[in-house]
C-alpha cells in the first residue's frame, strides 16, 4: 500500500505531520488574526522592543519577511513602531497593551499541547517534546555535537 504512513521515510511523516500541526495552530490563532508566523514575534516583544532587523534574527526570517509581519501586528492595533532615541533611523517594535493580551491568551500551552498531543499517550507526549528539543538544539547555528 503505497500510501501507508508507515512505509514513509522519517522526513516524509515529519513534513506531513508539521503541516497538520501548522493548520491546526493558524485555525486557533485566527481568532486573535494571528498566524504560526506573528505569535512568535509577540512573543519576543514580551521582553522588550526590538527593531526589526533583530526580531527577524529572533524569528529566523528575512528583514522582509518579518516587515510584512509587523506592519500586520500593527494594523491589528498590537505594535507600534517608535524612533529609536539613540539613532534616528532605527524604530523600535513595541507590544500594545493588545499585543500584551493577545500574546498571553493565544499563547497558552494547554491549547498547543492539545494540538499537538491528539493521539499520544502522555508518555509518548513527553518523550516527543525531548525529542523535538533535541532536533531544535541541533538546528542551531551554534550548536555543538551531542556528546551522547
Amino acid at each position: 500500500m503505497p500510501d501507508d504512513p508507515s512505509t514513509w521515510a522519517t522526513g516524509r511523516l515529519l513534513s506531513h505531520v508539521a503541516r497538520g500541526l501548522e493548520r491546526q495552530w493558524n485555525n486557533h490563532l485566527d481568532g486573535w488574526g494571528l498566524n504560526h508566523a506573528s505569535l512568535p514575534v509577540l512573543l519576543h516583544l514580551l521582553r522588550g522592543g526590538h527593531s526589526q532587523r533583530e526580531i527577524a534574527a529572533l524569528s529566523n526570517v528575512t528583514e522582509q519577511t518579518m516587515s510584512r509581519t509587523v506592519a500586520r501586528l500593527e494594523r491589528l492595533g498590537y505594535v507600534t513602531r517608535t524612533p529609536d532615541p539613540t539613532d534616528a533611523r532605527r524604530q523600535v517594535v513595541l507590544l500594545t497593551d493588545a499585543g500584551r493580551t493577545v500574546a498571553a491568551e493565544a499563547a497558552r500551552p494547554e491549547q498547543g499541547e492539545a494540538i499537538a498531543g491528539t493521539g499520544l499517550t502522555p508518555e509518548q507526549m513527553t518523550t516527543l517534546r525531548e525529542i523535538l528539543v533535541d532536533m531544535v538544539r541541533a538546528q542551531a547555528p551554534d550548536a555543538e555535537p551531542d556528546p551522547r
